[in-house]
């Protein structure tokens, strides 16, 4: 099992012509209020922010990126519900998670800090 995470990123990546992201952001917005103490949370529109991108492809949306300063917990698709979501955060909060050790992962998270 892996430490307790420091203040967490949770990074909601979205298109603006993408309606699943539409019922995504009520999702996000609620993770903002719930997550506060712990966790900044942001809405990432991958046109305007391409250049965080790189050579990072998002495939499918919304996809979460949920890391911490030392590490990526998790890079991936989820369907916009609620709690889904709270279970993944619940789980990288208590430890429950090790990391991702993909490096274009890893330096995308970097870009996205330096960005936002």
């Amino acid at each position: 099992m892996s430490q307790t995470p420091s203040r967490l990123l949770i990074a909601c990546f979205c298109a603006a012509w993408c309606r699943t992201c539409d019922d995504y952001a009520h999702v996000v917005t609620s993770l903002k209020d719930q997550y506060a103490p712990f966790a900044d949370v942001v809405w990432v529109d991958i046109e305007d922010h391409a250049e965080v991108l790189d050579e990072v492809d998002v495939e499918n949306f919304p996809t979460l990126l949920v890391s911490d300063r030392h590490q990526v917990y998790f890079w991936g698709t989820l369907l916009p519900h609620a709690s889904t979501v709270t279970q993944l955060i619940d789980r990288v909060l208590s430890g429950k998670i090790q990391g991702v050790t993909d490096t274009a992962i890893t330096q995308l998270d970097r870009r996205l800090r330096v960005t936002l």
